[in-house]
């Protein structure tokens, strides 16, 4: 399966309005925003657990990258509530469910495949000061990628131009970008050499970015 695979090309998806997607495991649907490839695939997309849901146990071969949008999201590692960054590394292994019901937005086999920084944080403990309106938090960075979480006031802008390709989730309110209002939800890429220019509509906006990573981007290693 191909989906949105053209890294050239500028893409906007408005998740909110997507249907969801049942998984092959009961009670686990999905939006896929991204994708290449089949059940193991090179994937991005947001993640619906029902309260006592739950995958079996499974090694992320390619690494799992994941955001909790609400609920709480679990495994035997522990309780990840709603706002917690994580990045399980390439050989990691979990049994993921949520007893209450969580959902995600993650990413799969986009890792670099020696890394072993296995870690979880809470964004909003990690903002900086504002400035101009906007705090931002680094939440990881490597020689292929750098991934942020920015607050943003209402009629802030937010300004990238990082090499590599930009990818942004609006996690909460919405921003304008080019001509466009991406609202709660939704998820905006664009292809190496362009900018980002997000300006918070009246209610500010949370932002989640990753740049830089767009070259390294390839199907999972599979066969």
């Amino acid at each position: 399966m191909e989906l949105n695979a053209d890294f050239r090309a500028r893409v906007v998806v408005h998740s909110e309005q997507l249907e969801w997607n049942a998984s092959p495991m009961p009670g686990v649907d999905r939006r896929m925003l991204d994708r290449i490839g089949g059940e193991v695939a090179r994937a991005t997309t947001i993640v619906r657990y029902a309260p006592g849901s739950k995958f079996s146990e499974h090694t992320h071969t390619g690494g799992e990258e994941f955001i909790v949008l609400d609920g709480v999201f679990q495994d035997e590692h522990g309780d990840f509530p709603e706002g917690t960054y994580v990045r399980n590394p390439p050989t990691t292994a979990h049994t993921p469910g949520s007893e209450p019901g969580c959902t995600i937005f993650v990413k799969l086999w986009q890792f670099d495949m020696e890394d072993r920084n296995q870690f979880r944080k809470t964004m909003a403990e990690e903002l900086s000061d504002p400035v101009d309106g906007v705090a931002t938090a680094q939440l990881h960075h490597d020689a292929r990628e750098t991934v942020t979480y920015s607050r943003l006031e209402a009629g802030s802008t937010l300004e990238n131009t990082d090499a590599g390709g930009i990818e942004m989730l609006v996690i909460a309110g919405a921003v304008t970008e080019g001509s466009e209002t991406l609202g709660k939800g939704a998820w905006l890429r664009l292809p190496e050499g362009e900018r980002l220019s997000a300006t918070a509509g009246p209610d500010g906006a949370k932002l989640w970015i990753k740049t830089g990573h767009l070259p390294h981007a390839k199907p999972p290693a599979v066969g």
